[in-house]
């Protein structure tokens, strides 16, 4: 398995972080995890967890939730991260409406930003979408880059767009729950060659277990459940989405 979003900088794995690592990797058939930056510091400690473990790797960026106090030197501190040999991605960035519209022009420019920079390097982005799909398609489209929309929510439409263009997508513990119709219909959706799994932990832990911290061991149930709605066995959907994170993200 091949966890390509999760949070193990956050607080909540403070107390066990390394051991619970080291056990996902050697005893739960995890074979590699990408943690991804929401800003700055975040994505220097990000860094400083993919070079201490093997099987970890970094997503750098700047996050919209976390535009408020953007500065135009965090570019340069962004790019010296990208540099570094464990990241393999401009990310997670984005648009978020959700809580507030009143940064909507921040937030678009300084995801312009990102994805300039992943255009001139070469890199895949992870893309974080909250309300905002007009904009956010309108954004990621005017640039020459690709990757994947993490914990995919929006509609069969916009996956065939996304699809269309190379782009990949992928699923969590919310195809799991039980009222997921259109992340179930999307599932069923995407070609083989396009999609990937997640966890986006401490968040979205899936079914039976939703409450509880999340961490990569539970992506078997979204495994399962991805074989069930697509009407393969269990190691196929394992095996394909560990390929194609593999090509998306340069993982050897």
């Amino acid at each position: 398995m091949i966890d390509t979003h999760a949070h193990y900088c956050d607080e909540r794995f403070e107390a066990d972080r390394d051991g619970l690592l080291s056990g996902l990797h050697e005893n739960e058939n995890v074979y590699a995890i990408i943690e991804a930056g929401c800003d700055i510091p975040g994505s220097v400690r990000v860094c400083e967890l993919a070079e201490k473990h093997p099987f970890v790797y970094a997503a750098a960026g700047i996050q919209p939730q976390e535009v408020a106090g953007f500065r135009e030197s965090d570019l340069d501190e962004l790019c010296k991260l990208l540099s570094r040999p464990k990241v393999v991605a401009v990310g997670e960035i984005g648009l978020d409406y959700h809580y507030t519209t009143e940064d909507k022009e921040l937030q678009k420019r300084v995801f312009r930003a990102q994805l300039e920079i992943a255009q001139q390097l070469k890199m895949p982005v992870v893309i974080h979408e909250r309300d905002s799909i007009a904009d956010c398609l309108e954004c990621v489209f005017d640039y020459d880059v690709c990757g994947t929309f993490h914990a995919f929510s929006g509609s069969r439409e916009t996956a065939k767009k996304l699809l269309d263009r190379g782009w990949y997508i992928s699923f969590g513990g919310t195809v799991t729950f039980k009222n997921a119709r259109v992340p179930v219909e999307n599932a069923a959706y995407v070609p083989d060659d396009r999609i990937l799994t997640e966890t986006d932990c401490p968040y979205l832990t899936p079914h039976p277990f939703r409450g509880k911290r999340n961490d990569s061991g539970y992506m078997r149930f979204t495994i399962q459940k991805l074989a069930e709605i697509r009407g393969v066995e269990y190691e196929y959907i394992e095996h394909i989405t560990e390929r194609n994170a593999k090509e998306l993200f340069g993982i050897a």
